[in-house]
């Protein structure tokens, strides 16, 4: 029996062995297959450097220094730029000024049907109808009263010069005279300069003539297509830039129209009040040194403060120190009024911005555009400080919960209101809103 049990398991075996032999082979996985064997891990000391021996609060300084070197270039560039083009950035700036002060009246034309190339033009044409009026007449008031202003210059100047003599300064006669002949012989030295200036006064007039022109094709275009041009440029930006940048415009937009038109109100009271003045003293030009007043309160504190100097110097030359007191006093109590109660009053919360950040962004614009750019400085500034604290305040784009454009007041007024408002036990609402599509701010 046992031999028969082995020859029984021998035969099982070679039977399973035979099954076997007609199944695939076992699977082994080539070296192309077979996922890499892991990198060998190598420690590396590292090497010393110049940084290891330098504090961190010095490499976070010089980090910090090539940047502000590299916008300060960046910025000095612009500027460059900006004076090379400032034949073209100019009349834009200025039409762009001009378009804030007519656009309202070409909307509401708009609105009643009118064609917008139409009110575009009517208002344009009206405006220069205004503005070369209101010249025409100022030439006409000069040239009429230039003779009778030579007779009381020279009149006005021996009573300053007899003023002077008698004066706590005790200057003598021939002291004052010897001046006098000074200044004609400077006069006559520097001729040479005085011919180059005019020549370059004459390049200058034909750098006006050119921008005149362009200010009012540029305008035009304002008033009629406007909104379809800022819609433009919002569409160059990148997809999710391009409401909060359009609402940011919009509301931009809006405080520059509120800050010429109450600009426009205030300068036109300084030059009727200044121009009143000067009228009942009998002062000689009192027409055309209203309207320079009236030019001069556009660029704030400094305009104003030149303007009434020359109706000052005016009074002195045509009718002596008393009549120049006078003068003064009145120039000083307009300005008095329109800083207290006019510029308050009108100007409002349509432009809110610290009187030390005013003052130097007209000195940036006379340094960098001379009048122009003293004239522009201010509407820039209140445009960037808009646009600047609703893009901190909304980046999404929403409008702001009371739909008027922020930066109207103070950025402390506001952080004081929103302490004595919001308590600890105060919660946020939680609101949705709906964005336009396709915005097209104005």
């Amino acid at each position: 029996m046992t031999w028969v049990d082995s020859v029984r398991q021998r035969a099982r075996s070679s039977l399973s062995t035979a099954g076997r032999r007609g199944g695939p082979p076992p699977f082994t996985p080539n070296q192309r297959l077979a996922p890499p064997a892991p990198p060998p891990v190598v420690l590396v000391d590292k090497q010393p450097s110049i940084d290891d021996g330098i504090p961190r609060g010095i490499r976070v300084a010089g980090a910090w220094a090539w940047r502000i070197v590299l916008f300060v270039a960046a910025a000095y560039l612009l500027l460059r730029v900006m004076g090379i083009l400032r034949i073209v950035l100019i009349p834009v700036v200025v039409a762009i000024l001009l378009a804030a002060l007519l656009e309202p009246v070409a909307a509401a034309m708009r609105r009643r049907g009118m064609n917008r190339s139409l009110a575009a033009a009517l208002v344009l044409l009206g405006g220069l109808i205004v503005v070369f009026g209101g010249l025409s007449l100022i030439v006409q008031t000069f040239i009429s009263q230039f003779d009778d202003l030579s007779d009381q210059v020279g009149q006005g100047i021996d009573e300053v010069q007899t003023w002077l003599a008698n004066s706590p300064l005790h200057l003598s006669q021939a002291q004052v005279n010897d001046a006098i002949e000074q200044l004609q012989r400077q006069f006559m030295d520097n001729r040479d300069s005085l011919a180059t200036g005019a020549l370059s006064t004459a390049t200058t007039v034909g750098e006006v003539v050119t921008g005149f022109f362009l200010v009012l094709f540029t305008l035009f275009f304002y008033l009629r297509d406007g909104e379809s041009i800022w819609t433009f440029l919002c569409r160059l930006l990148p997809r999710g830039a391009r409401v909060p940048v359009a609402r940011a415009g919009h509301y931009s937009w809006h405080t520059l129209v509120s800050y010429v038109r109450a600009t426009v109100l205030v300068a036109f009271i300084d030059a009727v009040g200044i121009g009143i003045g000067l009228a009942v003293m009998g002062v000689p030009l009192a027409l055309p040194l209203a309207a320079l007043v009236f030019l001069g309160a556009f660029i704030p504190v400094i305009g104003a403060t030149v303007s009434g100097a020359v109706a000052v110097l005016v009074a002195l030359v045509t009718q002596g120190p008393i009549s120049a007191l006078i003068v003064l006093a009145i120039v000083i109590g307009v300005q008095q009024l329109e800083g207290h109660v006019l510029q308050p009053l009108i100007m409002g919360r349509a432009v809110a911005l610290h009187p030390l950040a005013v003052i130097l962004a007209i000195a940036t614009g006379v340094v960098v555009g001379g009048i122009v750019g003293g004239l522009v400085a201010v509407p820039i500034l209140a445009v960037a400080n808009t646009a600047v604290r609703y893009l901190v305040e909304h980046p999404t784009g929403e409008p702001t919960p009371d739909h008027e454009p922020p930066g109207t007041e103070p950025a402390g007024e506001d952080d004081d209101e929103k302490d004595d408002d919001v308590t600890d036990d105060d919660e946020p609402e939680s609101s949705t809103v709906e964005l336009p599509a396709d915005p097209a701010p104005r």
